[in-house]
């Protein structure tokens, strides 16, 4: 696999679970790593850690339901390297764990502007800059397997993850001619704090959880990092548009 030595990497939601994995692996990889994150106090120590290891990383704070903030996070990744690589929308919320009659107009609103405006604006940004770069750039978008099925009992939050999927399909059949290639991985459940908060909604959660895994185990979050480091690859130029689903097993069948 390609290393990423000197690439820019701007990763929404770095100060934990996925994001933080991600952050590392890519500084390991050699990227020069900037991360934005609503948290000022964990995008900071993944920032810390990152440094600790040896590497390049920058924090800048975002909360990706605004776009001027994401704009302005961009241009301050600009501002800071002068250029923009490599792209992952990860921030999201898992939303309120109950029925679908219940969930409320503020429950929906609330993480469909998170989850789904955070890719949107966030990629508006992103492509922006990578249009201005002849080698144009890479883009990965957080789905979720809830964003390949159904997932009772958390409506707003698949109907989130479906919509990142069409706009990581849209978007990459708009600019493939441009050279940004974007995909979106589908991760089933992975140890993070919001997975940590769904299993502590009853009593049994989580061996129902994992029950529901063919592979029988939770993802952890450096799994899914290797995925995405493989997504954006300079060898990986042939696949775009689609939706990796990292699910152990449960769309097999």
């Amino acid at each position: 696999m390609s290393n990423f030595v000197n690439q820019i990497t701007f990763i929404t939601g770095a100060g934990s679970g996925i994001g933080r994995a991600t952050a590392l692996a890519f500084a390991k990889a050699g990227a020069h790593v900037v991360v934005a994150e609503v948290n000022e106090e964990c995008g900071r120590e993944t920032v810390t850690q990152i440094q600790q290891l040896g590497y390049e990383a920058l924090f800048v704070g975002c909360d990706v339901a605004d776009p001027a903030q994401i704009e302005a996070a961009v241009r301050q990744t600009i501002g800071a390297y002068g250029q923009l690589n490599i792209a992952i929308n990860n921030a999201g919320i898992g939303g309120k764990y109950g029925r679908f009659i219940d969930q409320t107009k503020e429950d929906f609103d609330q993480i469909m502007a998170v989850n789904v405006g955070g890719v949107f604006y966030g990629m508006q940004a992103q492509i922006r800059q990578m249009l201005t770069q002849p080698e144009g750039g890479r883009i990965v978008n957080l789905s979720s397997i809830a964003g390949v099925r159904g997932m009772p009992m958390g409506a707003p939050y698949s109907a989130s993850k479906h919509a990142v999927i069409g706009l990581t399909k849209t978007a990459a059949l708009e600019y493939v001619r441009q050279n940004i290639r974007i995909n979106a991985v589908c991760p089933v459940y992975t140890h993070s704090t919001m997975v940590d908060e769904l299993i502590n909604t009853a009593p049994g959660m989580e061996e129902r959880m994992r029950r529901m895994i063919p592979i029988g185990r939770f993802g952890q979050p450096e799994e899914i990092a290797q995925a995405i480091l493989w997504l954006c690859a300079d060898e990986n130029t042939f696949y775009t548009g689609q939706s990796l689903q990292l699910d152990g097993g449960l769309t097999a069948g």
